[in-house]
């Protein structure tokens, strides 16, 4: 799942080339278009910069390393599901946090998936000194480099820790309902949180 999501995030890319913009505007994501345009929350995730290469070469280098480990601990399709909850999250922040900003980029995805392998880690007893100082280091320049969106960092972060200690909670067979309501219980909120911004 992390090859073909690579792959895509790079076929996307190219057409945002071939295009001439033309993809970009249709999928990236614009706030005050959320009410009518609700997708854009999750595509602008797999759509990059076409101005900067090494907005995407970041990104799917970090998917490319992170992603087929967490891939092998939670399963495939856990994998998916949070990765694009994670992605979903980081719009939401976004909403609610630069709702005048046009974004693009797996970076929400990217630290939901640096946040799961921290919680994941944690629960392992494994040293997570490296991958604090990686996260901490990526927030400041979200914070200090101009255009970039610290709040999908943010979002992402904490939608994909939450992922990743619903799935070590119910990591048990007997527990898969269990766990499939609270993934979607996150869904659920993600969205309440989106109908909230946007019609108060």
């Amino acid at each position: 799942m992390s090859y073909t999501l690579i792959g895509i995030n790079v076929l996307l890319y190219l057409l945002e080339w071939v295009t001439q913009g033309v993809v970009y505007q249709a999928l990236a994501y614009y706030p005050p278009f959320t009410a009518v345009e609700p997708w854009r929350m999750i595509t602008s995730a797999f759509l990059h910069s076409p101005t900067s290469i090494l907005h995407i070469l970041f990104n799917m280098y970090s998917l490319f390393i992170f992603g087929p480990i967490i891939e092998n601990l939670v399963g495939r399709w856990r994998f998916l599901a949070l990765y694009l909850l994670a992605a979903f999250g980081g719009s939401v922040a976004v909403l609610l946090l630069a709702p005048g900003a046009v974004v693009v980029g797996a970076s929400g995805a990217i630290f939901g998936l640096l946040g799961a392998f921290f919680v994941i880690q944690r629960r392992l007893g494994g040293n997570n000194m490296q991958l604090v100082i990686v996260i901490g280091l990526n927030l400041v320049i979200g914070f200090v480099v101009p255009n970039v969106a610290w709040q999908a960092h943010l979002g992402g972060l904490i939608v994909g820790a939450g992922v990743a200690a619903v799935y070590l909670a119910t990591r048990r067979p007997r527990q898969k309902g269990a766990q499939i309501a609270a993934v979607a219980g996150i869904a659920v909120a993600l969205v309440a949180v989106t109908i909230a911004a946007v019609t108060l």
